[in-house]
């Protein structure tokens, strides 16, 4: 291994970090470094919020030297090695250098080590093998780790479908990091991720999930998307999902001023049809929130509204919610529908749905009672509706009448 410049980077003094290395460095000096992300980001210029240790020090002496430091320590895997610290209330993931003793595509046994070469070696790719030391000092351990990091390169550590029978979802990592960094896709990477992609049906739907969110969530992950789909990754990932409208939609979300999306992206992967959207959010187990959003967007019922008037687009949003109705224009601008997108999406983030101003009570105290009060009010709804929500709460109470 061999030390190279510098990392200058605010984390370096951030507390929480400052006092866990000083913690691990009291009980045996040298033997922790930064690994993984907060590396990587940093020599690439972007920002780091989450913070991975790696550690000479066994679990018990990592606890005993958080301890003796007065940091909380949570054993957060210890049969993988990691324990998590939180000073500050930030937490600081330490995990003991590591072999792989057996591995069967989800989860792996390990032997704790002192060898830093070994611990980078069970490592998914090269760009995420780089150690630093606390004061910033880089660590090169796999050779052109940091070349691959600046230039953002994603090329397996070793034999790359060793290291995917290991854990099949660095196949799914390996299309996440292209789709962030962008250097282009190593084609023995592709290769390999091509013959190892039925592995992916030994790896949780949640995990598959959250990692294609992670994917998605890319500014342009059109590129990586296709890639997965020439390997036949996209197929075993999501079964029936094309990318052919991701750069439609990426430009549609660009000129509209929107933030990427990753869960209006997954929309435009699949046809725009209620029983599919059903599946797909029962395949993928997505959160309840994710599920309804889903379900919305499919809705046969909302109309579409790029380029319609302002009165049909405040009805839309009353009646379907503004991100339904968002979703359904944004990929519909995808696909080269005409209209002014931006205008209706401002218009759209900054919506409040009106509340209805008449309610049971009045339908009561104007003589209704049992079904009438239902039909009654509903007609008045619809009247106010079509007032462009205008009508003032006394005109539509006025219209309340008992029958006969």
């Amino acid at each position: 291994m061999r030390p190279t410049e510098r990392l200058k980077a605010a984390w370096l003094t951030a507390s929480a970090n400052l006092a866990v290395m000083r913690a691990l460095d009291a009980a045996r000096p040298g033997c922790a470094r930064y690994v993984g992300g907060c590396v990587r980001n940093t020599l690439r210029g972007l920002p780091s919020d989450d913070f991975d240790v790696a550690t000479q020090l066994t679990p018990p002496q990592v606890i005993a030297a958080l301890q003796a430091a007065s940091i909380r320590a949570v054993p957060t895997g210890l049969e993988h090695g990691t324990i998590t610290a939180v000073h500050d209330s930030k937490p600081v993931e330490i995990t003991t250098l590591r072999r792989d003793v057996e591995t069967d595509g989800r989860r792996a046994v390990v032997a704790f080590t002192e060898d830093w070469s070994e611990d980078a070696a069970r490592r998914d790719f090269r760009l995420n093998a780089i150690y630093a030391g606390a004061d910033g000092t880089l660590f090169e351990v796999i050779e052109e780790s940091i070349a691959d990091a600046l230039a953002g390169r994603v090329i397996f550590i070793g034999d790359a479908d060793q290291r995917l029978r290991e854990d099949y979802l660095r196949i799914l990592r390996f299309y996440r990091f292209n789709a962030w960094y962008g250097a282009g896709i190593d084609a023995d990477g592709q290769a390999a991720c091509a013959r190892q992609r039925e592995g992916l049906a030994k790896i949780a739907a949640e995990r598959i999930w959250k990692e294609m969110k992670r994917t998605l969530a890319a500014p342009d992950p059109a590129s990586a998307m296709r890639a997965m789909e020439d390997a036949g990754v996209l197929e075993a990932a999501l079964p029936g999902a094309s990318p052919a409208l991701l750069p439609g939609l990426v430009a549609a979300e660009t000129e509209a001023g929107l933030a990427p999306d990753p869960m209006r992206r997954l929309m435009a992967l699949f046809p725009r049809r209620l029983r599919e959207a059903g599946e797909l959010s029962a395949r993928l187990k997505v959160s309840n929130e994710e599920s309804l959003r889903l379900a919305a967007w499919a809705d046969p019922a909302v109309p579409r509204v790029l380029g319609a008037g302002e009165a049909a687009v405040a009805e839309a949003f009353y009646r379907f919610g503004a991100p339904a109705v968002l979703d359904r224009a944004v990929i519909e601008a995808a696909s080269g529908a005409g209209g002014d997108l931006a205008a209706l999406a401002a218009r759209a983030l900054a919506w409040t749905r009106p509340k209805f101003p008449v309610g049971g009570s009045d339908a009561l105290a104007a003589g209704l009672a049992g079904p009438d009060i239902g039909k009654a009010l509903g007609a008045l709804e619809e009247a106010w509706i079509a007032s462009g929500f205008t009508l003032s709460r006394s005109a539509l109470v006025a219209r309340l009448k008992a029958p006969g």
